[in-house]
């Protein structure tokens, strides 16, 4: 995820990072360059031809009234663009949220390991340590595709288990809840406190199936596809209209009103699935750490 000061804005305008929009876009606007260019010197070659026949002035006054219907299209457009920001950005807000409430949960479990464990109980104590941290470091990369076994701190043998099993988080808390049970029947906790630890692993359930909901259910395809080519249409139509008022200023303009549309759609496609690699996804690296070092704050105490 890409930091920066809010404060600054002027700054931002002349910066180009490596994933901005007009960098992705550039040659497809330099495409939609010479298309207007193609389709003006047309248009305007035409016009000076139907100059002095009686057809001239319909066919331009035609032509003219086509921005009609682009300005008709156009807030029929925009209210779709705007509908499909606001559900992507929800998606990585919502995502937010999540890791959020992980942060919050891991922090609530550990300290409350740390209280209702005693001294004598240090090998158990030093396992929910590193497992806690594990869980979110797992959940990370189970979101991406595949969980690095090297990020993952080994106890009790953990890895091993690991071998041919697809979902290692789910595994993870499994195991914790073993754990948590054999402390119950070694009288180590009380029901009570049983209870208490059973609800924080639950939650962790509840933050791993809500994030799996966000990767597995992508915006509709007919609604993606339908956008695109709205998209498409209406910038290949907008010279046409254009031409006749502004000649040749047509082709800027008509590349600027491209690389607004298409930018809106491709930071939607960004950060409607917040949990990969892309610059504006969410730090779940960085969190997963934080998350690792408040654990190991805590159990250590």
């Amino acid at each position: 995820m890409i930091e920066y000061n809010n404060k600054v804005w002027f700054r931002h305008i002349l910066y180009f990072h490596k994933t901005d929009t007009f960098r992705a876009l550039l040659w497809e606007m330099l495409i939609v360059a010479i298309y207007c260019g193609v389709v003006a010197s047309i248009e305007i070659y035409l016009l000076r031809e139907l100059r002095n026949l009686d057809s001239s002035e319909s066919v331009a006054k035609a032509l003219k009234n086509t921005t009609i219907m682009h300005s008709i299209l156009g807030f029929v457009l925009s209210l779709l663009i705007v509908f499909r920001t606001n559900t992507a950005y929800d998606r990585w807000w919502e995502g937010r949220k999540l890791w959020g409430a992980l942060v919050n949960n891991t922090r609530n479990l550990a300290v409350k390991i740390n209280a209702f464990l005693p001294a004598s109980c240090q090998a158990e104590r030093e396992y929910f340590r590193a497992m806690i941290g594990n869980f979110p470091f797992a959940l990370k990369e189970h979101l991406r595709g595949a969980v690095k076994m090297e990020e993952i701190e080994d106890i009790e043998d953990f890895k091993s288990s690991c071998d041919g099993r697809q979902h290692i988080p789910n595994l993870m808390i499994q195991s914790m809840y073993r754990k948590t049970k054999s402390l119950y029947q070694a009288n180590s906790i009380s029901g009570d406190e049983l209870i208490v630890i059973d609800k924080e692993l639950k939650s962790f359930f509840d933050i791993m199936g809500a994030c799996e909901r966000i990767k597995n259910t992508p915006i509709p395809f007919t609604y993606n596809i339908f956008l695109k080519k709205f998209i498409f249409f209406y910038i290949i139509t907008l010279p046409i209209g254009f031409v006749a008022y502004f000649e040749y200023w047509a082709i800027p303009i008509s590349v600027f009103v491209f690389y607004v549309l298409v930018s809106l759609e491709i930071i939607a496609e960004e950060i409607e699935m917040p949990f990969g690699l892309d610059a504006n996804d969410l730090p779940t690296q960085k969190l997963s750490e934080m998350i690792r070092t408040n654990v190991n704050e805590i159990v250590a105490n």
